[in-house]
């Protein structure tokens, strides 16, 4: 589903193409983002969606092709500008500290910035994952798999993300926490502060939680829209292994 002319999407990437190694990954890829809405970037391995969210996010430099955050062209920022701008990004494999506690994984982005967050901020990540506050003192490396997602979750939300963009956060995850992990993100819709861009495996967890939907399919955009039109057909053909 398209935004509508009064409407500037959170997130609008237009025709953006990526090679590597001299193999073309990304052929003229479109995503527009609605404000305050859940988009599932959809696909079966290998068909390039987490070269898309590099690439949104500057960490993998485009052949061609436009990334706008709002208002702000973000196409010739760096990584590092494209977050400070409001690009919040959670990638496959969690990426946190395991030598730092939680404490200073959680605060470590902010940090970075120059700035600590708001005593409200704190809480609202402490009540999405309850957990986190629990073990403040503890190792990093000494969480489980799910404990670490909802670590580097709540890391980028402290960093205060106009855009939180989530790459398999439901990958070797036990199913409490995927619930858990499910239940903040439709808490942090309805709060509506962001959009949140979601790469995902699980079609039950997209269908669920997703507003609107692409797929990709060698590196383009086969099919998008609303997420109600996510058909039978379509899954067959793009998503089914």
């Amino acid at each position: 589903m398209s935004a509508t002319a009064l409407e500037t999407p959170t997130l609008d990437v237009s025709d953006l193409s990526v090679s590597i190694g001299g193999s073309r990954i990304l052929r003229g890829v479109s995503l527009s983002i609605r404000p305050k809405t859940v988009f599932c970037l959809m696909g079966r391995n290998g068909v390039g969606k987490t070269t898309t969210l590099k690439a949104i996010t500057g960490l993998m430099s485009a052949d061609k092709g436009g990334v706008k955050l709002g208002d702000t062209d973000l196409s010739r920022l760096n990584a590092e500008s494209r977050a400070l701008q409001g690009l919040g990004y959670v990638p496959q494999g969690r990426e946190i500290f395991p030598q730092l506690t939680v404490e200073e994984n959680l605060y470590v982005g902010t940090v970075a910035r120059g700035r600590k967050p708001k005593p409200e901020e704190v809480d609202r990540v402490f009540t999405l994952f309850p957990i986190i506050k629990e073990f403040l003192p503890r190792k990093g490396g000494m969480l489980s798999g799910g404990q670490q997602q909802q670590l580097a979750i709540a890391r980028a939300l402290l960093t205060r993300p106009k855009l939180l963009i989530l790459d398999e956060p439901t990958e070797g995850i036990q199913p409490n926490i995927i619930d858990q992990i499910g239940d903040a993100i439709k808490m942090l819709r309805d709060e509506g502060e962001m959009a949140i861009l979601l790469v995902e495996q699980y079609l039950d967890f997209c269908k669920e939680l997703g507003d609107d939907f692409a797929i990709l399919e060698r590196g383009r955009v086969a099919a998008a829209g609303a997420m109600s039109g996510l058909s039978d057909e379509l899954i067959k053909e793009f998503l089914t292994v």
